[in-house]
């Protein structure tokens, strides 16, 4: 009996196997392999100048040297940064609020789901229609400087695009308005997750709403705002097609608002991928590190 049993886990194994078959394959194609021709590139010199193309030629480190030694890879990671923290911030902040709202069964709000689906839905627009938009409202002859001068708010046409902190405040005011809805879900997945009788125990002991949230909902929602944040940084990391349309590509003003991909997308462009390639593997190193590094902070060891 124990023979025939074990042979049927088998045969029920074997097709687990055959099934992830598709996805191991396409794994392998279009993400493995490109990520070691990325790795390989990095020790080439291969670019093209002019009509001629230059390499493949192997160099070592050089790409690599050539990234730290010019000073644009260290001004690009600030200002990736930078615009992340802007608009992750009230992001989060934002998407606490409307989930410790939406979870509160004492509150018993009508249309919940209708307004769930209002504050998901700009999660579904393209980042580019976003640019676009904001880039036609702030434009210097747009709607909004037209409404102030209208209200007499101002004397004189705002440049939002010409000045550093308006245009970083753009770009994170983008981010945030297309994923602080997705936050809110995840997030008010998790309260509505918590024991409703630890909240009642709490009440009863005379605990404030302000102390229950800080004191009981926000620890237990340690593993899911360890994944927003990763999850957030990585993107943080990824950033480019808002700040690519808001500003066509040229980070301006003063390259204030050039992002890493953005730096880029400008090698591979001009098609230096001797340098896009080394920038790609920094690019990965600095990712993986970061989110390691938020994952040992944000949580404890279990005893």
């Amino acid at each position: 009996m124990k023979k025939k049993n074990q042979r049927k886990v088998v045969r029920y194994n074997k097709w687990g196997y055959i099934f992830l078959i598709p996805f191991v394959v396409i794994y392998l194609i279009f993400q493995f392999y490109p990520l070691l021709t990325t790795f390989y590139n990095s020790f080439f010199e291969n670019y093209r100048s002019g009509l001629t193309q230059i390499g493949p030629n192997f160099i070592g480190l050089e790409n690599y040297k050539t990234l730290f030694s010019n000073g644009e890879l260290l001004t690009y990671t600030k200002n990736t940064f930078i615009m992340w923290i802007m608009g992750f911030v009230p992001q989060i902040l934002l998407a606490l609020i409307l989930g410790a709202w939406f979870s509160d069964p004492s509150l018993r709000l009508k249309g919940q789901r209708f307004f769930k689906t209002v504050i998901y839905l700009p999660n579904l627009i393209m980042a580019s229609a976003f640019a676009m938009l904001f880039f036609t409202l702030f434009s210097d002859g747009g709607p909004i400087n037209a409404l102030l001068l209208d209200l007499g708010i101002i004397q004189e046409r705002i440049k939002f695009m010409s000045h550093v902190g308006s245009t970083r405040a753009l770009v994170a005011s983008m981010n945030t308005l297309m994923w602080f809805g997705n936050t809110t879900i995840l997030l008010m997945a998790g309260m509505m997750g918590i024991d409703t009788e630890l909240f009642e125990a709490a009440q009863v002991d005379g605990a404030k709403p302000t102390q229950i949230f800080f004191r009981i909902t926000l620890p237990l929602l340690r593993p899911i705002l360890v994944y927003t944040l990763i999850t957030s940084l990585i993107g943080g990391v990824q950033m480019f097609d808002v700040p690519q349309i808001l500003t066509n590509g040229s980070g301006n003003p003063v390259r204030s608002t050039m992002t890493l991909i953005m730096y880029l997308n400008k090698h591979l462009y001009s098609r230096n991928y001797g340098l896009g390639g080394a920038l790609s593997v920094l690019l990965f190193i600095l990712t993986a590190a970061l989110s390691l590094l938020v994952f040992r902070i944000t949580t404890k060891k279990e005893d």
